[in-house]
């Protein structure tokens, strides 16, 4: 049988040029979805009408992904991914090529800016319950965006070939090489030699322009697709696909474009202003975005003094550094109130069972002996574990209502902790090591967890205010 053919869209419009311009896109549209994607996505998608200022960082996110791949390449034609020249070739991008400072400030700047932007968009997500049912996928997708930024960061760091750079990269990757079995055969992998060199200085490049990109593109696409299947949550946590027109139309939402397209404008001029603003007048914020040893080249045998990574790495470099051998006790002690904690709250069995194994198991690994693995192991675990805990956020909140707007005191007070204990860590992160710093950090790693690992609790037995059937404005 046949397929039947498309029909044609007409785009209608006054003037001589515009019959042309409607030639062309009705050609276009018969062979390729033009007019459909702009329809599902932009003109007919409808978003609920409530979006206030939290709702601005997802676009803006786009747009500074946009200005690190823009300012990315032009880079790339000049940059030099050799131990012998790299330090040199961004020497002469800053000095030599027309407006060299400008991108490369952008692109260092733009790093840092798109840290603080994807921060204040998952803390949106985490006030508003955006990661409940039906949007578990999107929030997973998010956090795959965000695992695959900080490893972009990661590899990016070491390009400049700077002090900074040379040694963050060696203790990030020796971190590995501290995992039984596999860790000195996998910190070898990643570096392609057995020390920092020319080799990793390649192959760093290669996953940072190339690889990974192609990934985060891939990764924003499911995000974006994701959340036009389901729909935008808002500041009420309803669902506006409950009551709709007669033409199917969310009563309580409207068109995408041009309503938040335009809306979203404001967000970009304020947001290039403050933006523009780090680029031309404070590009290395006090050390925090540049660090002033990168401007230093790498010496393989001069080591700085304090070592640290860029700062929205910090906290959980702070995680790292809180497990010593004597803070193993205390989170042995925590794993066991933890199993006790499920076995008197659990109704099923077998969950009851798995805690009880699992919590001797880590136990036994944490001050078990000779059994026990050492306190590097488990900084490098517990590290790993303070951003993959993330992924299980649409499961542990067992709260009836999504948005914080009708949550009761104890989310609110656990949600406004985690803030001030990830802000406390990040910034020891960039402090050198002190006995009160590290005391600090670790009742701040106890916090962090705790906020996750209890929400099971809090969240059931808080308060909570009844949601609206309708969103409020």
């Amino acid at each position: 049988m046949a397929a039947t053919p498309k029909e044609p869209v007409q785009f209608r419009g006054a003037g001589p040029l515009n019959a042309p311009i409607s030639g062309v896109l009705t050609w276009v549209d018969q062979r390729f979805p033009l007019m459909s994607l702009w329809r599902d996505h932009l003109s007919q998608y409808y978003a609920p009408k409530n979006f206030n200022f939290w709702y601005f960082f997802g676009s803006l996110a786009m747009l500074v992904l946009v200005i690190q791949i823009v300012t990315g390449i032009f880079l790339v034609m000049h940059y030099k991914p050799s131990a012998a020249e790299a330090f040199a070739s961004v020497e002469y991008i800053m000095r030599d090529v027309p407006g060299g400072w400008f991108i490369r400030y952008m692109h260092s700047t733009g790093a840092s800016a798109f840290f603080v932007v994807v921060y204040l968009h998952m803390f949106r997500g985490l006030m508003y319950g955006s990661y409940r049912q039906p949007r578990e996928l999107i929030w997973i997708f998010g956090m795959l965006i965000y695992l695959c930024l900080m490893a972009e960061a990661f590899f990016g760091y070491l390009l400049p070939w700077g002090q900074m750079s040379f040694w963050g990269a060696q203790v990030i990757v020796n971190l590995f090489d501290a995992l039984p079995v596999i860790g000195p055969d996998l910190s070898t992998w990643i570096r392609g030699d057995f020390v920092v060199s020319d080799a990793t200085l390649n192959r760093f490049f290669a996953f940072h322009v190339i690889a990974l990109p192609l990934v985060l593109l891939g990764l924003v696409a499911a995000h974006i697709m994701a959340l036009h299947e389901v729909g935008s949550n808002n500041p009420d946590g309803v669902e506006i696909k409950k009551h709709k027109d007669e033409q199917g139309r969310p009563l309580d939402g409207i068109p995408f474009h041009p309503y938040y397209t335009v809306k979203d404008i404001v967000g970009v001029v304020v947001f290039l202003f403050l933006f523009f603003t780090v680029v031309f007048f404070m590009p290395e914020m006090g050390g925090y975005f540049l660090e002033y040893n990168n401007f230093i080249p790498a010496d393989p045998l001069k080591t700085p003094p304090h070592i640290a990574p860029v700062w929205y790495f910090t906290p959980y470099y702070s995680i790292l550094r809180a497990i010593t051998e004597d803070f193993m006790l205390v989170l042995a002690i925590g794993v066991a109130a933890y199993v006790v904690l499920i076995w008197l709250t659990a109704r099923d069995s077998r969950v009851k069972l798995v805690a009880a194994a699992s919590g001797l198991v880590l136990v036994v690994l944490m001050k078990g002996g000779p059994l026990a693995l050492d306190a590097k192991v488990w900084g490098v675990v517990m590290m790993g574990a303070a951003t993959l805990i993330f992924f299980l956020m649409p499961w542990l909140d067992r709260s009836p209502v999504r948005s914080i707007r009708y949550k009761g005191p104890l989310f609110r007070s656990a949600l406004t902790i985690f803030v001030i204990t990830f802000i406390v860590l990040g910034y020891y992160g960039v402090q050198t090591v002190t006995p009160a710093g590290t005391v600090i950090s670790q009742i701040g790693t106890l916090l962090y967890f705790a906020f996750f690992l209890l929400m099971p609790w809090y969240s059931a037995m808080d308060k909570t205010k009844p949601e609206p059937d309708r969103v409020t404005m």
